[in-house]
């Protein structure tokens, strides 16, 4: 039963659980499991070989099973990708061609022919409702054959997957590491953390929990298992009370709180009495989710319980019958009276707020003295403040140094992004440079000591992932403000989608950009055809699933930057699919193939997030010529329907000047706090490897590391954010 949680592991660590017997001659078996892993690019470690080899075949079999339908999953390769045009990138018609030509196959169709007749009488033809436009033409198979088979070529992605100890090892491993994660995990990972919650509830438990949405799945499953919650904020237990509803223990989206048994009702009110007798200041954190209280005062009953005063204060305060000042209210009174000082004094029992509250108080200070008072406060809180922070406000006073002044761009935990006139005065460079070597000390003693550091060079640009928000799910993807390199002369994008219940058509669209972020040209299903590539065709309905590509010759681009993106056209939104996902691919130019070739595939991302329009990731070409991805991780609010590239040109380039523009604090500048000292630094060469262990930082895990190695990929890049 354990194996069905297997997957879990092999996506979050592309490690394979395995047993150490029934011993067995498993190596016939092994080997083609091998090489069925590699046709969707994917490869057994040679150490996973060699175990795998030595056990019974049929256990052999049931991992290869496991593993083959996880790994095509990752991939994307779980599904038929069919496109309109059969023979694309070849034969894909001119736009206007391919329109008259839909007319006229409406027209020589009885059913269609008035009411086509009738629209060209105005001068306006409806596409959708031409027979031969937005539907597949050919089934999948008929398109195979259209297609020459993939021929290999040294550039193909081939991910290594390693050997794991057995399936509760890692599972306990996962666990343990999810929980207590120190930045918030993406919605794939709460919920693998929620159903790896129930599991280990019995057995060991992190040592701290530094998010307190992930302690809310935790304490679910403690309560389940019969053990008391670990609650000391009146929040915990309303987020935990979420997690009983089945909603949203972030708080960022209504939950529907429903009748609740009254063991769990005793639960929820001993614990609030308890966190509010403890501290009776945390009364004021209510005013934050009043409604919410307001609603489960409803479930709870607390007049049904007066051995609980306590927690009948609760919401006593949300109905507005108590007073509880909250620390925000007391500092917008200082600030408003001009004590920035005072201000200043109370935040330093806050010193998350405090920090979060620099920028404002700098530029609120109007003398030499409340600037210092200001500076000295963060330099005396900051070993109380989590690495998170720290990072979060180091990386925001460095580009307060370079920002223009003219336009801001925000982005909120849910990839939602929007601009706005940027009217701040700018930071004080002294109080600047001397909190940001406040917080690089700081950064550096909390750093682990290591030995000897091995560099893969290119995952020095990539971005710390200071939440999991900031990165979609999925294969090779990285956070946001990453930048990665882009080898290949074809760049494919592909999107994929099903409905689950409405006609949904998203459209993939790519827009190419000038140096100074104007529009040269898109592709699109209103532009099929550029110099720089192709498009496979517009697919308006997806009951079964529906795929759409574009293919571009990077060395035929004149454009400084290309952006993909989907936009909503009609229909479900991304959050309402069945499933919807996005990636690229790469290949060299005579490798040929299927539209959708797995091992060719660099990236593939769930689409899952609000608005009408995704933005994923954007290409930009260097001074040196090479093509770089810089990860977005956008939506756009978009229309409510009929959202099309050409619309949301100027939205685009606004928000890509300000991503690309803004330096994010990446493993570059992290591996250069830790190098101090006698640590070794290694940048790998992608062939040798020292004979000792290490600490290896890269894109992905190299084959024959030593095994007490400690390794950071993408996969555990949180690791590396200081507590």
């Amino acid at each position: 039963m354990v194996h069905r949680l297997d997957p879990l592991v092999i996506r979050h660590t592309h490690r394979v659980p395995v047993p150490d017997g029934p011993a067995g001659e498993g190596a016939v078996a092994a080997r083609q499991f091998d090489a069925a892993l590699m046709s969707v690019g994917f490869k057994l470690s040679a150490e996973l070989l060699e175990h795998l080899s030595g056990l019974a075949r049929d256990t052999v079999v049931g991992i290869a099973a496991r593993t083959l339908r996880t790994v095509r999953e990752l991939v994307g390769d779980h599904v038929r990708h069919n496109v309109y045009f059969i023979d694309f990138p070849a034969g894909v018609p001119d736009t206007f061609d391919f329109w008259m030509r839909c007319v006229a196959e409406a027209l020589a169709d009885d059913t269609t022919r008035a009411n086509t007749l009738r629209q060209l009488s105005t001068g306006v033809v409806d596409l959708l409702t031409l027979p031969a436009y937005g539907a597949y033409q050919h089934t999948y198979a008929r398109m195979l054959a259209h297609h020459d088979e993939l021929i290999a070529a040294a550039g193909d992605r081939l991910t290594v997957l390693h050997r794991g100890g057995s399936s509760e090892d890692e599972l306990t491993s996962l666990y343990l590491a999810l929980a207590g994660s120190p930045t918030p995990l993406g919605e794939e990972a709460l919920a693998d953390l929620r159903e790896l919650a129930g599991h280990c509830a019995d057995g060991p438990q992190p040592a701290e929990i530094p998010v307190r949405e992930n302690r809310a799945v935790l304490n679910l499953a403690r309560v389940m298992a019969g053990s008391e919650p670990l609650l000391d904020t009146v929040t915990d237990v309303l987020r935990l009370a979420c997690a009983f509803a089945g909603g949203d223990v972030t708080l960022r989206a209504p939950t529907r709180l429903r009748a609740l048994p009254r063991p769990v009702r005793r639960t929820l009110l001993a614990g609030l009495d308890a966190v509010v007798a403890a501290a009776p200041a945390k009364l004021a954190d209510v005013h934050a989710h009043r409604e919410m209280w307001k609603r489960l005062g409803e479930r709870l009953h607390p007049h049904e319980y007066p051995r609980w005063p306590h927690a009948a204060d609760v919401f006593a305060v949300a109905r507005g019958e108590k007073a509880a000042r909250s620390l925000d209210g007391r500092v917008e009174e200082l600030l408003a009276a001009g004590d920035l000082t005072g201000a200043v004094a109370l935040l330093k029992s806050a010193p998350g707020k405090l920090f979060r509250s620099l920028d404002r108080l700098l530029r609120a200070a109007r003398t030499q003295e409340e600037r210092e008072a200001v500076v000295a406060a963060a330099e005396q809180t900051v070993p109380d403040v989590s690495g998170r922070v720290v990072l979060s406000v180091r990386e925001h006073l460095h580009n307060r140094a370079r920002e223009t002044g003219e336009r801001r761009v925000f982005v909120n935990r849910l990839g939602r992004a929007w601009v706005t006139d940027d009217t701040r005065p700018p930071v004080p460079a002294p109080a600047r440079d001397r909190l940001i070597g406040a917080l690089d000390a700081e950064l550096r003693r909390r750093l682990p000591a290591t030995d000897h550091l091995l560099i893969d060079p290119d995952v020095l640009d990539v971005a710390l992932p200071l939440s999991g928000k900031a990165t979609a799910a999925g294969l090779g993807v990285l956070p946001r403000g990453s930048v990665s390199p882009v080898d290949g002369e074809l760049l494919r994008f592909f999107v994929y989608w099903k409905q689950t219940e409405r006609t949904t058509d998203y459209d993939l669209s790519a827009l190419l950009l000038d140096a100074d972020y104007a529009t040269d040209s898109w592709l699109s299903y209103t532009n099929l055809r550029e110099v720089e590539g192709e498009h496979s065709g517009d697919i308006t309905d997806a009951p079964d699933g529906a795929s759409e590509f574009i293919d571009l010759r990077l060395g035929a681009v004149r454009s400084a930057c290309i952006v993909p993106q989907v936009d909503i056209y009609a229909g479900e939104g991304f959050e309402e699919t069945e499933e919807s996902f996005f990636g690229f691919m790469l290949r060299e130019a005579g490798q040929r193939g299927r539209p959708f070739e797995p091992r060719t595939v660099r990236m593939k991302s769930e689409l899952r997030g609000p608005g009408r329009v995704a933005l994923p990731l954007a290409f930009l070409r260097g001074s040196d010529g090479r093509w770089r991805a810089k990860w977005l991780h956008l939506y756009l609010k978009g229309a409510p329907a009929a959202n099309r590239v050409e619309d949301n040109r100027v939205t685009v380039a606004t928000l890509l000047r300000g991503i690309v523009e803004r330096e994010q604090f990446t493993v570059r500048h992290l591996t250069e706090l830790m190098t101090g000292g006698a640590t070794t630094v290694t940048v790998w060469d992608g062939r040798t490897l020292p004979a000792g262990p290490v600490t290896y930082i890269g894109l992905e895990r190299p084959d024959g590391l030593h095994p007490a190695s400690r390794i950071i990929t993408p996969e555990n890049l949180r690791d590396l954010i200081p507590a």
